[in-house]
């Protein structure tokens, strides 16, 4: 008897380490997760938010998704200060790195519209690179260039260097005029998901360029 529930004591733990060692091994092969980075930067002028969702549609899937949502108002709480650039994009990898996308983009200076382009994305530990031309698909037949860069090396064991260099323009070609542009630069430092520094916002509006600087601080965290 005693035989017995010791044969099966050893086939419980048998079975636990099969199902450990196939569990890790899933693991380690499962892509690393992308995270979602959310930021906001308190300048000078406005309040600004970010946030980017870049998912696949499964782990394999050669459709994903793409979203660089920013949001900035006055402090003032005045409606004509308060701004938002949200596109929503599905692309299709179709090579390597580069992808076709389509989708829509909602911008309160050149209204919504829809769009359809080609995409660039690369990612390691120190880099992060995504660039995306695109056509708007309406009267305006704007182009849109829009790109964001991260460069994230190691200081020490705990610590990185972030920096980051985002900018967006758009150019109304049935009309040859520059509708909407920024530079947004980011510099300071990164610990696990968190991310703090000095930032700036360059904004450009309509043909006159109407130039809107907001300088500040910025904190950031990485979402799982």
């Amino acid at each position: 008897m005693l035989s017995l529930k010791l044969k099966a004591i050893q086939i419980l733990w048998a079975l636990c380490l099969v199902f450990c060692s196939v569990s890790i091994i899933n693991a380690q092969n499962l892509p690393p997760k992308v995270p979602t980075p959310v930021e906001v930067m308190a300048g000078h002028e406005r309040l600004f938010f970010q946030m980017v969702v870049k998912k696949k549609f499964t782990p394999d899937s050669k459709f994903g998704f793409l979203s660089v949502a920013t949001f900035s108002t006055g402090y003032n709480n005045e409606l004509s200060a308060l701004e938002l650039v949200i596109p929503v994009l599905i692309n299709y990898n179709f090579y390597k790195d580069f992808s076709i996308v389509a989708g829509t983009t909602i911008n309160n200076i050149v209204g919504f519209a829809p769009l359809a382009g080609i995409q660039h994305s690369f990612a390691n530990k120190e880099w992060v690179a995504v660039s995306i031309a695109s056509l708007f698909l309406n009267s305006s037949k704007s182009i849109e260039l829009f790109g964001i860069y991260e460069y994230k090396p190691k200081i020490n064991s705990k610590l990185d260097l972030y920096s980051r260099l985002q900018y967006l323009y758009v150019q109304n070609t049935a009309e040859r005029f520059h509708a909407r542009s920024y530079l947004q630069l980011r510099a300071g430092l990164k610990k696990g998901a968190l991310n703090f520094g000095l930032g700036g916002n360059l904004d450009q509006y309509g043909p006159e360029r109407i130039f809107k600087p907001n300088y500040g601080v910025f904190v950031g965290w990485a979402f799982q």
